[in-house]
């Protein structure tokens, strides 16, 4: 009798365990494992626990269109998405990610609040600010807000800009123009003659982007 209760305790031990640590696994092939834990316990590595990543290497989620954030993971998770920062670090983490987890993802960032960053270099701000409403005509480049938003917040798969880290824009810039990494969208066409001062006071403007309209 009394070996039965011992292993009963112990079993329960090992039950209440793994209940516990449902919601701080690190395991993300297990469909099982809510996304806000997902987001706390693998994410925040590199985006923050809120999406308001600290590191210029990776990009804001908080405030991000849920949709935008949907179409990339399903894009790493495909290898569809191949820029260098890409494939480093998102293929093997959204490999086995449900179309249930990718969803919960999207929506858990979507509802973290997007925070300013700082400003940047007035001359930038200006070309910036120049570019994002009214482009650059002389080389047909629209301007960023007739996708983005007047506000920089995106659009079901346009994706929020305002507040993101200058050098990552600066970087995605980079990678539409010059390679192939990211198919599927118009920004090769748009970037194809752009200076690296343009793309640089442009992202420098959406860092620092105006908070009245930024929020």
């Amino acid at each position: 009798m009394q070996r039965i209760s011992v292993t009963l305790v112990m079993a329960l031990a090992v039950f209440g365990a793994a209940c516990t640590n449902l919601e701080r696994s690190r395991d993300l092939a297990n469909p099982a494992i809510p996304p806000a834990v997902t987001a706390v316990q693998v994410c925040s590595n590199c985006h923050g626990v809120d999406g308001n990543s600290v590191s210029p290497n990776f990009p804001r989620l908080a405030g991000q269109q849920e949709a935008y954030i949907v179409a990339q993971l399903e894009n790493f998770r495909s290898h569809n998405r191949s820029d260098p920062a890409g494939y480093e670090y998102m293929w093997g983490i959204a490999r086995h990610l449900t179309d249930d987890q990718i969803k919960g993802l999207g929506e858990y960032y979507s509802k973290q609040i997007p925070k300013p960053i700082g400003q940047v270099d007035a001359k930038q701000l200006a070309l910036g600010k120049q570019i994002f409403e009214q482009g650059v005509p002389d080389k047909e480049t629209a301007p960023c807000m007739a996708c983005h938003g007047p506000d920089a917040a995106g659009l079901a798969t346009f994706p929020r800009l305002a507040w993101q880290h200058q050098d990552y824009l600066l970087k995605q810039l980079h990678v539409f123009q010059d390679t192939e990494g990211r198919p599927g969208t118009p920004m090769k066409q748009i970037t194809h003659l752009l200076t690296h001062q343009e793309m640089e006071s442009v992202a420098g403007y959406l860092q620092a982007f105006p908070m009245s309209v930024g929020k």
